[in-house]
């Protein structure tokens, strides 16, 4: 009786693999290469406002004095944030000591800003 139940188990878990193999092969995975995948998926955009304390434009970074971040739970707090174009690392150099709005992206562990006004 065991012996049964084991080789019915098996035809069971059989079907039910070649199955999922059959809806593997049908699926389109032409387009599934990062710079594809980069183009579907959704990069949330932050908002923070605040004081610009420090800027090394040669490490592309500034330090900001920002208000607290709702859409990150986050508080009110100073911390050091990329920035990749030098047209906005030189618009908060220009800002230092001033306050400013900057949106910014999480990019894997970076946060980076993207546009500053």
């Amino acid at each position: 009786m065991r012996t049964l139940a084991a080789a019915a188990a098996f035809a069971l878990a059989l079907a039910t693999g070649t199955a999922q193999s059959a809806d593997t092969k049908s699926t389109d995975m032409k387009d599934m290469s990062p710079s594809g995948m980069a183009k579907d998926a959704k990069t949330d955009t932050h908002l923070a406002k605040g004081t610009v304390k420090a800027v090394d434009a040669q490490a592309g970074t500034v330090t900001l004095a920002h208000e607290p971040i709702k859409s990150l739970k986050w508080p009110a707090m100073t911390m050091k944030f990329k920035v990749r174009d030098k047209a906005v690392v030189d618009r908060l150099a220009l800002a230092q000591g001033g306050r400013v709005e900057v949106e910014f992206e999480q990019r894997g562990k970076d946060y980076v800003i993207t546009k500053a006004k």
